[in-house]
Protein backbone atom coordinates (compact mmCIF):
# COMPACT_ATOMS: atom_id res chain seq x y z
CA UNK A 1 0.00 0.00 0.00
CA UNK A 2 1.30 3.47 -0.90
CA UNK A 3 1.65 5.80 2.06
CA UNK A 4 0.83 9.47 1.31
CA UNK A 5 3.76 11.86 1.66
CA UNK A 6 2.57 14.18 4.42
CA UNK A 7 4.07 17.69 4.56
CA UNK A 8 6.33 17.01 1.58
CA UNK A 9 6.11 20.59 0.38
CA UNK A 10 9.28 20.32 -1.72
CA UNK A 11 7.82 17.44 -3.72
CA UNK A 12 4.51 19.21 -4.21
CA UNK A 13 6.14 22.52 -5.16
CA UNK A 14 8.10 20.77 -7.90
CA UNK A 15 4.92 19.30 -9.34
CA UNK A 16 3.16 22.65 -9.27
CA UNK A 17 5.96 24.48 -11.07
CA UNK A 18 5.57 21.95 -13.90
CA UNK A 19 1.79 22.31 -13.91
CA UNK A 20 2.02 26.12 -13.95
CA UNK A 21 3.78 25.97 -17.30
CA UNK A 22 0.67 24.41 -18.86
CA UNK A 23 -1.87 26.92 -17.58
CA UNK A 24 -4.04 29.06 -19.86
CA UNK A 25 -2.62 32.50 -19.15
CA UNK A 26 -0.73 35.23 -20.97
CA UNK A 27 -0.19 34.46 -24.62
CA UNK A 28 -2.12 31.20 -24.40
CA UNK A 29 -5.15 33.04 -23.11
CA UNK A 30 -4.86 35.53 -25.97
CA UNK A 31 -4.86 32.65 -28.47
CA UNK A 32 -7.99 31.17 -26.89
CA UNK A 33 -9.71 34.55 -27.17
CA UNK A 34 -9.06 34.52 -30.92
CA UNK A 35 -10.89 31.22 -31.48
CA UNK A 36 -13.82 31.54 -33.91
CA UNK A 37 -16.45 30.00 -31.65
CA UNK A 38 -17.25 28.31 -28.37
CA UNK A 39 -17.15 24.80 -29.87
CA UNK A 40 -13.53 25.44 -30.83
CA UNK A 41 -12.75 26.37 -27.22
CA UNK A 42 -14.35 23.19 -25.88
CA UNK A 43 -12.38 21.03 -28.34
CA UNK A 44 -9.13 22.89 -27.62
CA UNK A 45 -9.36 22.49 -23.85
CA UNK A 46 -10.67 18.93 -23.95
CA UNK A 47 -9.07 17.14 -26.88
CA UNK A 48 -10.88 13.96 -25.91
CA UNK A 49 -14.36 13.56 -24.43
CA UNK A 50 -15.34 17.10 -25.38
CA UNK A 51 -18.17 18.51 -23.20
CA UNK A 52 -21.51 18.58 -25.05
CA UNK A 53 -22.44 22.08 -23.85
CA UNK A 54 -21.02 25.26 -22.37
CA UNK A 55 -22.74 24.49 -19.08
CA UNK A 56 -21.07 21.09 -18.89
CA UNK A 57 -17.73 22.66 -19.83
CA UNK A 58 -18.03 25.11 -16.95
CA UNK A 59 -19.03 22.41 -14.47
CA UNK A 60 -16.16 20.22 -15.59
CA UNK A 61 -13.60 23.03 -15.29
CA UNK A 62 -14.59 23.71 -11.69
CA UNK A 63 -14.83 19.99 -10.94
CA UNK A 64 -11.36 19.38 -12.36
CA UNK A 65 -10.00 22.19 -10.21
CA UNK A 66 -11.56 20.85 -7.02
CA UNK A 67 -10.37 17.30 -7.66
CA UNK A 68 -6.84 18.47 -8.47
CA UNK A 69 -6.51 20.63 -5.37
CA UNK A 70 -8.01 17.97 -3.11
CA UNK A 71 -5.30 15.60 -4.30
CA UNK A 72 -2.63 17.89 -2.87
CA UNK A 73 -4.02 17.97 0.66
CA UNK A 74 -2.30 14.73 1.83
CA UNK A 75 1.09 16.33 1.18
CA UNK A 76 0.51 19.11 3.72
CA UNK A 77 0.34 19.09 7.50
CA UNK A 78 0.48 21.54 10.38
CA UNK A 79 -0.75 25.11 10.05
CA UNK A 80 -0.17 25.08 6.29
CA UNK A 81 -2.23 21.94 5.89
CA UNK A 82 -5.05 23.41 7.94
CA UNK A 83 -5.13 26.57 5.82
CA UNK A 84 -5.06 24.62 2.57
CA UNK A 85 -7.86 22.34 3.77
CA UNK A 86 -9.97 25.38 4.56
CA UNK A 87 -9.34 26.92 1.13
CA UNK A 88 -11.08 23.87 -0.32
CA UNK A 89 -14.14 24.72 1.79
CA UNK A 90 -14.62 27.68 -0.57
CA UNK A 91 -16.23 25.25 -3.02
CA UNK A 92 -18.48 23.79 -0.33
CA UNK A 93 -19.66 27.31 0.50
CA UNK A 94 -20.82 27.78 -3.09
CA UNK A 95 -22.95 24.65 -2.84
CA UNK A 96 -24.35 25.77 0.51
CA UNK A 97 -25.39 29.09 -1.01
CA UNK A 98 -27.23 27.30 -3.82
CA UNK A 99 -29.04 25.09 -1.31
CA UNK A 100 -29.88 28.00 0.98
CA UNK A 101 -31.25 29.98 -1.95
CA UNK A 102 -33.37 26.96 -2.80
CA UNK A 103 -34.78 26.82 0.71
CA UNK A 104 -35.75 30.50 0.57
CA UNK A 105 -37.42 30.15 -2.84
CA UNK A 106 -38.97 26.73 -2.19
CA UNK A 107 -37.04 25.24 -5.11
CA UNK A 108 -36.94 21.40 -5.19
CA UNK A 109 -33.57 19.70 -4.76
CA UNK A 110 -33.97 18.03 -8.16
CA UNK A 111 -33.98 21.48 -9.76
CA UNK A 112 -30.97 22.62 -7.74
CA UNK A 113 -28.81 19.59 -8.53
CA UNK A 114 -27.55 20.94 -11.84
CA UNK A 115 -26.11 23.95 -10.02
CA UNK A 116 -24.26 21.93 -7.36
CA UNK A 117 -20.56 21.18 -7.69
CA UNK A 118 -19.42 17.59 -7.43
CA UNK A 119 -17.11 17.61 -4.41
CA UNK A 120 -14.73 14.97 -3.02
CA UNK A 121 -15.35 13.15 0.24
CA UNK A 122 -15.02 15.42 3.22
CA UNK A 123 -16.37 18.45 1.42
CA UNK A 124 -19.79 17.12 0.48
CA UNK A 125 -22.78 18.51 2.35
CA UNK A 126 -25.94 16.58 3.11
CA UNK A 127 -27.85 18.20 0.25
CA UNK A 128 -31.06 16.25 0.91
CA UNK A 129 -31.22 17.31 4.55
CA UNK A 130 -30.26 20.93 3.90
CA UNK A 131 -32.68 21.32 0.97
CA UNK A 132 -35.55 20.17 3.17
CA UNK A 133 -34.89 22.82 5.83
CA UNK A 134 -37.90 24.98 6.62
CA UNK A 135 -36.06 28.26 7.18
CA UNK A 136 -32.56 29.80 7.24
CA UNK A 137 -32.43 29.08 10.97
CA UNK A 138 -33.32 25.45 10.40
CA UNK A 139 -30.75 25.34 7.59
CA UNK A 140 -28.05 26.69 9.92
CA UNK A 141 -28.92 24.16 12.62
CA UNK A 142 -28.36 21.33 10.13
CA UNK A 143 -24.82 22.49 9.29
CA UNK A 144 -21.87 20.90 11.12
CA UNK A 145 -20.57 22.93 14.06
CA UNK A 146 -17.96 25.43 12.97
CA UNK A 147 -17.45 28.93 11.51
CA UNK A 148 -20.05 28.59 8.74
CA UNK A 149 -22.80 27.49 11.09
CA UNK A 150 -21.90 30.11 13.69
CA UNK A 151 -21.87 32.94 11.15
CA UNK A 152 -25.17 31.91 9.60
CA UNK A 153 -26.83 31.56 12.99
CA UNK A 154 -25.66 35.04 13.90
CA UNK A 155 -27.12 36.35 10.64
CA UNK A 156 -30.47 34.68 11.36
CA UNK A 157 -30.68 36.80 14.52
CA UNK A 158 -29.39 39.98 12.88
CA UNK A 159 -31.53 39.81 9.73
CA UNK A 160 -34.73 38.22 11.00
CA UNK A 161 -36.67 41.31 9.83
CA UNK A 162 -34.95 41.34 6.40
CA UNK A 163 -35.19 37.71 5.26
CA UNK A 164 -33.25 38.17 2.02
CA UNK A 165 -30.99 35.50 0.58
CA UNK A 166 -28.29 38.13 0.03
CA UNK A 167 -27.64 38.55 3.75
CA UNK A 168 -27.52 34.85 4.55
CA UNK A 169 -25.28 34.00 1.61
CA UNK A 170 -22.97 36.86 2.63
CA UNK A 171 -22.97 35.45 6.17
CA UNK A 172 -21.65 32.13 4.85
CA UNK A 173 -18.92 34.07 3.03
CA UNK A 174 -18.16 36.01 6.22
CA UNK A 175 -17.76 32.77 8.16
CA UNK A 176 -15.48 31.33 5.51
CA UNK A 177 -13.29 34.43 5.23
CA UNK A 178 -12.94 34.90 8.97
CA UNK A 179 -11.66 31.36 9.42
CA UNK A 180 -9.33 31.66 6.42
CA UNK A 181 -7.74 34.74 7.98
CA UNK A 182 -7.40 33.02 11.35
CA UNK A 183 -5.63 30.05 9.76
CA UNK A 184 -3.36 32.32 7.72
CA UNK A 185 -2.39 34.18 10.89
CA UNK A 186 -1.39 30.85 12.49
CA UNK A 187 1.31 30.24 9.86
CA UNK A 188 4.98 30.67 10.58
CA UNK A 189 6.24 34.19 9.97
CA UNK A 190 8.08 33.32 6.75
CA UNK A 191 4.93 31.82 5.23
CA UNK A 192 2.70 34.61 6.54
CA UNK A 193 4.72 37.24 4.69
CA UNK A 194 3.75 35.80 1.31
CA UNK A 195 0.39 34.17 2.01
CA UNK A 196 -1.46 36.48 4.39
CA UNK A 197 -1.71 39.38 1.87
CA UNK A 198 -3.30 37.00 -0.63
CA UNK A 199 -5.90 35.82 1.90
CA UNK A 200 -6.56 39.41 2.99
CA UNK A 201 -7.10 40.49 -0.61
CA UNK A 202 -9.86 37.95 -1.14
CA UNK A 203 -11.58 39.11 2.03
CA UNK A 204 -11.31 42.70 0.85
CA UNK A 205 -12.86 41.76 -2.51
CA UNK A 206 -15.78 40.51 -0.43
CA UNK A 207 -15.86 43.85 1.42
CA UNK A 208 -15.60 45.83 -1.80
CA UNK A 209 -18.50 43.95 -3.38
CA UNK A 210 -20.65 44.45 -0.29
CA UNK A 211 -20.14 48.16 -0.86
CA UNK A 212 -20.36 48.15 -4.66
CA UNK A 213 -23.29 45.81 -5.08
CA UNK A 214 -24.93 45.72 -1.67
CA UNK A 215 -24.88 49.46 -1.06
CA UNK A 216 -24.88 51.06 -4.51
CA UNK A 217 -26.58 48.48 -6.77
CA UNK A 218 -29.12 46.92 -4.39
CA UNK A 219 -29.43 50.13 -2.31
CA UNK A 220 -29.22 48.30 1.01
CA UNK A 221 -28.83 50.49 4.12
CA UNK A 222 -25.28 50.75 5.55
CA UNK A 223 -26.52 49.57 8.96
CA UNK A 224 -27.54 46.25 7.43
CA UNK A 225 -24.19 45.71 5.67
CA UNK A 226 -21.82 46.76 8.43
CA UNK A 227 -22.32 43.55 10.52
CA UNK A 228 -20.91 41.52 7.62
CA UNK A 229 -17.45 43.06 7.97
CA UNK A 230 -14.50 40.74 8.66
CA UNK A 231 -11.73 42.17 10.83
CA UNK A 232 -8.05 41.94 9.97
CA UNK A 233 -7.72 43.34 6.44
CA UNK A 234 -6.79 46.59 4.73
CA UNK A 235 -10.44 47.60 4.64
CA UNK A 236 -10.79 48.17 8.37
CA UNK A 237 -14.19 48.43 9.97
CA UNK A 238 -13.83 52.21 10.03
CA UNK A 239 -12.93 52.39 6.34
CA UNK A 240 -15.75 49.99 5.49
CA UNK A 241 -18.25 52.16 7.39
CA UNK A 242 -16.98 55.27 5.59
CA UNK A 243 -17.34 53.58 2.20
CA UNK A 244 -20.89 52.56 3.01
CA UNK A 245 -21.69 56.15 3.96
CA UNK A 246 -20.19 57.71 0.82
CA UNK A 247 -22.59 59.37 -1.65
CA UNK A 248 -21.60 57.28 -4.68
CA UNK A 249 -19.53 54.28 -5.70
CA UNK A 250 -16.73 56.31 -7.28
CA UNK A 251 -16.12 58.12 -3.99
CA UNK A 252 -16.24 54.89 -2.00
CA UNK A 253 -13.88 53.11 -4.39
CA UNK A 254 -11.42 55.99 -4.12
CA UNK A 255 -10.77 54.96 -0.53
CA UNK A 256 -9.16 51.67 -1.63
CA UNK A 257 -7.13 52.74 -4.68
CA UNK A 258 -3.53 51.72 -4.11
CA UNK A 259 -4.31 48.98 -1.60
CA UNK A 260 -7.20 46.75 -2.75
CA UNK A 261 -7.41 48.15 -6.27
CA UNK A 262 -4.16 49.40 -7.80
CA UNK A 263 -5.63 51.92 -10.22
CA UNK A 264 -9.06 53.39 -10.81
CA UNK A 265 -11.04 51.48 -13.47
CA UNK A 266 -12.57 53.43 -16.37
CA UNK A 267 -15.68 55.43 -15.54
CA UNK A 268 -18.56 54.00 -17.56
CA UNK A 269 -21.30 56.11 -16.05
CA UNK A 270 -23.30 53.14 -14.76
CA UNK A 271 -23.06 51.77 -11.23
CA UNK A 272 -23.48 48.13 -12.27
CA UNK A 273 -20.67 48.40 -14.83
CA UNK A 274 -18.45 50.26 -12.38
CA UNK A 275 -19.00 47.51 -9.79
CA UNK A 276 -18.00 44.86 -12.33
CA UNK A 277 -14.90 46.86 -13.31
CA UNK A 278 -13.91 47.24 -9.66
CA UNK A 279 -14.29 43.52 -9.09
CA UNK A 280 -12.09 42.73 -12.09
CA UNK A 281 -9.47 45.23 -10.90
CA UNK A 282 -9.49 43.73 -7.39
CA UNK A 283 -9.10 40.19 -8.73
CA UNK A 284 -6.23 41.44 -10.88
CA UNK A 285 -4.43 42.44 -7.70
CA UNK A 286 -5.29 39.03 -6.24
CA UNK A 287 -3.66 37.45 -9.30
CA UNK A 288 -0.54 39.56 -8.77
CA UNK A 289 -0.32 38.49 -5.13
CA UNK A 290 -0.85 34.83 -6.04
CA UNK A 291 1.91 35.03 -8.62
CA UNK A 292 4.17 36.78 -6.09
CA UNK A 293 3.61 34.05 -3.51
CA UNK A 294 4.20 31.36 -6.11
CA UNK A 295 7.47 32.81 -7.40
CA UNK A 296 8.98 34.16 -4.20
CA UNK A 297 8.33 31.06 -2.12
CA UNK A 298 10.05 28.87 -4.75
CA UNK A 299 9.65 25.55 -2.88
CA UNK A 300 7.68 26.64 0.18
CA UNK A 301 4.03 26.73 1.18
CA UNK A 302 3.59 29.95 -0.82
CA UNK A 303 3.95 27.91 -4.01
CA UNK A 304 0.96 25.76 -3.05
CA UNK A 305 -1.27 28.61 -1.89
CA UNK A 306 -0.18 30.85 -4.76
CA UNK A 307 -0.83 28.10 -7.30
CA UNK A 308 -4.29 27.58 -5.83
CA UNK A 309 -5.07 31.25 -6.42
CA UNK A 310 -3.65 31.16 -9.94
CA UNK A 311 -5.73 28.13 -10.87
CA UNK A 312 -8.89 29.71 -9.50
CA UNK A 313 -8.32 32.78 -11.70
CA UNK A 314 -7.56 30.58 -14.71
CA UNK A 315 -10.82 28.69 -14.18
CA UNK A 316 -12.80 31.92 -13.82
CA UNK A 317 -11.21 33.26 -17.02
CA UNK A 318 -12.09 30.16 -19.02
CA UNK A 319 -15.68 30.31 -17.81
CA UNK A 320 -15.90 34.00 -18.77
CA UNK A 321 -14.30 33.19 -22.12
CA UNK A 322 -16.81 30.43 -22.84
CA UNK A 323 -19.67 32.83 -22.12
CA UNK A 324 -18.16 35.46 -24.37
CA UNK A 325 -17.63 33.10 -27.28
CA UNK A 326 -21.15 31.71 -26.87
CA UNK A 327 -22.45 35.27 -27.14
CA UNK A 328 -20.28 35.69 -30.28
CA UNK A 329 -18.38 38.65 -28.84
CA UNK A 330 -15.16 39.74 -30.51
CA UNK A 331 -11.99 38.29 -29.01
CA UNK A 332 -10.60 41.70 -28.06
CA UNK A 333 -13.80 42.57 -26.20
CA UNK A 334 -13.73 39.26 -24.34
CA UNK A 335 -10.09 39.85 -23.38
CA UNK A 336 -11.11 43.10 -21.71
CA UNK A 337 -13.27 41.13 -19.27
CA UNK A 338 -10.56 38.67 -18.25
CA UNK A 339 -8.01 38.84 -15.44
CA UNK A 340 -5.68 40.66 -15.80
CA UNK A 341 -7.66 43.19 -17.80
CA UNK A 342 -6.09 44.08 -21.15
CA UNK A 343 -7.96 46.76 -23.07
CA UNK A 344 -8.30 46.76 -26.84
CA UNK A 345 -5.96 49.73 -27.07
CA UNK A 346 -3.26 48.34 -24.78
CA UNK A 347 -3.30 44.98 -26.52
CA UNK A 348 -1.84 46.66 -29.61
CA UNK A 349 1.00 48.45 -27.80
Amino acid sequence: MTVPMVNDVDYLAGRLHARRSRMAEGGRLDVLCSLPGVDDLLRTIYLFNTPPSVEEFQRRRVGDLVQELAGYAPHLAGAGGRLFAWLLVRFQVENLKVLLRGVMTATPLATLQIHLLSLPAGLEADASSLASAGSPGDFAARLPKGPLRASLQKAVVTYHEQPRSFFFEAALDRGYHGEALARAEALENADQEEIRPLVQQEVDIFHLMLVARGRFVYDLPPAQLLPLHVRGTRISRGRFAAMLADPDLQTAAGRVFGCVVETAPPVRGETVSTAADLETAAWTRFLYLANHAFRCSHIGLGVVIGYTGLRRVETANLITLSEGLRATREGARIRERLIPRITVESSHV
